[in-house]
């Protein structure tokens, strides 16, 4: 299933989307209204849903509604870096001993169609088109061979990065986190209709230049080792979006460099997953109080 958030008529719900249609859950109660809440309630939520796409009721023309991000806020929005070999070789780093971790704030994540706004403080702003898993069930210490069982599906984020601001500390957290800088969607991708999420072409365009193009199989740290190693350090809920990682051909490293401006648009495209788009327009200097 695709599994979206949307909004119809001011109001916010989750449903899937099939062909052309949203068939959604308003007003059934055995399906939350939130992606969070859907995906705790896990199976009995999963086959409610099942059961309305085939009954043919409760749909609404795509065309109609406001997709959201499929996860607005995740309790959790981690990335991984350096987990592409090709995309090490351009930085001229070393392969890391251990997989390194960075947080992006939640509050960064818009959703497929929105605008990535350049900020007023940087211009060194850049894409990096990456798969992320989206955990399904609340889990602690998961062993390797198990870990595809608490993964809920497959979305396509941008982490976005404001590249001098990234390198002032060692975490990256602000320069990964600035408001807009989290685009994801546009739909949830049940991990049952991703046969191998390590075989999957992703490619990303700066307007029409094909700037990626490689495939999750050259990913060093795949996704259940992932779970595997982030379950041994923290208990992972529902909800929790992981976004591993970037291949070759970010903007800093072009020569010249190929950073974002406004006026362009930046599309990624995973095979069997979709095509995340956004815009790109200038940060308003207006402050709020």
């Amino acid at each position: 299933m695709k599994l979206v958030t949307f909004t119809y008529k001011n109001a916010t719900n989750v449903g899937a989307v099939i062909d052309d249609m949203v068939v959604h859950s308003t007003g059934n109660e055995d399906i939350p209204g939130t992606m969070i809440s859907f995906l705790s309630n896990g199976s009995a939520a999963i086959e409610a849903m099942r059961a309305l796409i085939v009954s043919g009721n409760n749909r609404i023309p795509l065309a109609h509604v406001k997709i959201q991000a499929p996860i607005p806020r995740p309790g959790k929005f981690l990335g991984i870096s350096l987990n592409y070999a090709e995309h090490i070789a351009e930085t001229r780093r070393d392969v890391p001993e251990y997989p390194t971790f960075f947080t992006k704030q939640s509050s960064c994540i818009i959703a497929n169609g929105d605008a990535i706004h350049r900020p007023v403080v940087s211009e060194k702003l850049d894409y990096e088109g990456e798969l992320a898993f989206v955990i399904g069930k609340r889990c602690k210490h998961v062993p390797l061979e198990k870990a595809h069982q608490v993964i809920a599906g497959y979305t396509i984020v941008n982490d976005v990065s404001v590249r001098d601001w990234q390198i002032r500390s060692p975490t990256w957290m602000i320069g990964k986190s600035f408001d807009t800088h989290g685009p994801m969607g546009p739909w949830l991708v049940t991990s049952d209709e991703i046969t191998d999420p390590h075989n999957l072409n992703i490619k990303t365009w700066v307007d029409d230049e094909l700037r990626q193009n490689s495939n999750t199989r050259h990913m060093i740290v795949n996704c259940f080792e992932m779970v595997e190693y982030l379950s041994k350090a923290m208990t992972l809920e529902p909800g929790d979006v992981i976004s591993t990682g970037t291949p070759s051909g970010v903007g800093v490293k072009m020569k010249p460099r190929g950073y974002m401006k406004p006026g362009q648009t930046v599309t990624i495209a995973i095979e069997n997953i979709g095509v995340l788009t956004n815009p790109v327009i200038e940060e308003s200097s207006e402050s709020l109080y």
